[in-house]
């Protein structure tokens, strides 16, 4: 039985949230990827829906002086029923990622999980990319994207997915140093990306 917690982290279209679901299937394990944002509401007691808008978004907000303490207005601290709703989730989402990854193996996507756990012993943390033709193939059969908006609906999501890493983590969304793995979707094909990935937690969880 696997003991790992796989986070992955995705280009838009690149198939992520598919390998990683079929990982956690083979593997037995809990998947967590919009499931996150009904956790969270019901925690909260906030409508799912306001969340689903604000999932995966950046704010332009006051998140990172509120954590560091070193914000106030007149005198008033902000307190966390203040803050923007994607603050208020994206607090939210780390304290149940966090939750979660202390239950035991599951895989999560997206929502800088391998930022957040990045001090976790058991982790694999892995980047699923693929070519841009490939990318484009997929959006428009799987999302129903429109040929021609295909390529600049790339662009778009990538660059939100990259905007929301950064701004909450601090570091650089696909760059090599925030993962162990990184798979190329486009040249193994989803099932062999599936496998590559779980050969790379066994051959992990080997190393001594």
């Amino acid at each position: 039985m696997s003991h790992t917690i796989i986070t992955i982290a995705r280009q838009y279209g690149s198939g992520g949230r598919e390998i990683g679901e079929k990982v956690a299937k083979k593997m037995g394990i809990p998947f967590y990827d919009k499931d996150l944002i009904a956790m969270a509401a019901k925690q909260s007691g906030m409508s799912e829906e306001v969340f689903e808008r604000a999932d995966e978004k950046a704010a332009n907000s006051l998140l990172y002086s509120l954590m560091m303490g070193n914000y106030s207005l007149g005198g008033h601290i902000s307190t966390v029923n203040e803050m923007p709703i994607n603050d208020k989730l994206f607090l939210i989402q780390t304290n149940i990622i966090r939750e979660v990854a202390e239950k035991g193996p599951c895989v999560i996507v997206g929502r800088c999980a391998d930022y957040i756990l990045r001090e976790h012993k058991a982790c694999m943390h892995v980047f699923v990319y693929a070519d841009k033709f490939s990318r484009m193939e997929r959006i428009i059969n799987k999302y129903d994207v429109d040929p021609a908006k295909a390529a600049d609906t790339l662009v778009k999501q990538d660059k939100q997915r990259a905007n929301y890493y950064n701004f909450y983590s601090n570091q650089k969304w696909g760059s090599k140093d925030n993962y162990h793995l990184m798979v190329d979707s486009s040249a193994f094909g989803i099932e062999n990306s599936v496998d590559l990935i779980r050969s790379a937690v066994e051959m992990k969880e080997n190393v001594r």
